[in-house]
């Protein structure tokens, strides 16, 4: 689901993509003087100030001067939206980049984040994650904390697309009704399941488009396919995953 606001897709797919799966380690442990621990700012207010030090792992738009950011270190994830930057700046933020963020906590719809206004600083230093498998903790409260990392999920099978009890005879629709196509770069929904359980995935078009790799995966996939998928555990209203990497076996 999207917040109401206009943005342009600035994501350089091939780099986010090649960060799954890899990690490294360039001073990741280490923060700053006056710099939250992870586990400090999940325990602090909603609505207080807060000040991180992370690394960017994906981008997901940029727009006058305001970029949103999947963000992670080695304890925990941060979902930066529309924090103050520059488009020079938001070049220089690949996958891996270290920043040091200054806002305050907010929370969406079950979705905590930094929120939009926040100050970005870059800084030296470089730390990509490795998708979690978290397959074993859908539909456990533990899930959520992991919101806001690389994931994946693995062994998957894709189901017909139902909501709300209407069923769409499709592996997938173009937003979370149908109402959307690909000609206007719509979300992309998609149902699977494991082990009799069934879950709505996403594909985020700000994220990955309709020319991405992951977005044409997904629009061939069949019922009864069996997949591993990878992507962000973005919460909206429960787990709503961003899924980035389609693999089917």
């Amino acid at each position: 689901m999207k917040k109401t606001i206009v943005l342009t897709l600035a994501l350089s797919l091939v780099l986010s993509l090649t960060a799954c799966g890899k990690s490294g380690n360039d001073g990741a442990d280490e923060k700053s003087e006056g710099v939250m621990t992870y586990a400090e700012y999940m325990a602090a207010d909603l609505d207080s100030e807060v000040v991180i030090e992370t690394y960017v792992q994906a981008k997901q738009s940029w727009w006058e001067d305001k970029a949103t950011l999947y963000t992670q270190d080695q304890d925990g994830a941060y979902f930066i939206y529309n924090a103050v930057c520059s488009e020079a700046d938001y070049e220089k933020l690949t996958p891996g980049t270290k920043i040091k963020v200054t806002g305050y906590k907010t929370e969406w719809s079950g979705e905590v984040e930094v929120a939009e206004g926040a100050a970005i600083e870059i800084l030296d230093g470089s730390y990509t994650a490795s998708a979690a498998d978290v397959t074993d903790l859908l539909g456990k409260d533990e899930l959520i904390d992991h919101q806001n990392q690389l994931v994946s999920f693995k062994g998957m099978t894709v189901e017909t697309y139902e909501k709300d009890g209407e069923s769409y005879d499709c592996a997938f629709v173009y937003n979370d009704d149908n109402s959307g196509s690909a000609d206007s770069n719509s979300d992309l929904y998609f149902n699977v399941s494991k082990d009799g359980q069934t879950y709505t995935f996403c594909v985020e078009s700000y994220l990955c488009d309709s020319s991405t790799d992951v977005y044409k995966a997904v629009e061939n996939l069949n019922v009864g396919d069996t997949v591993d998928l990878e992507g962000f555990l973005y919460w909206y209203n429960g787990a709503n995953p961003h899924i980035t990497s389609v693999n089917v076996k």
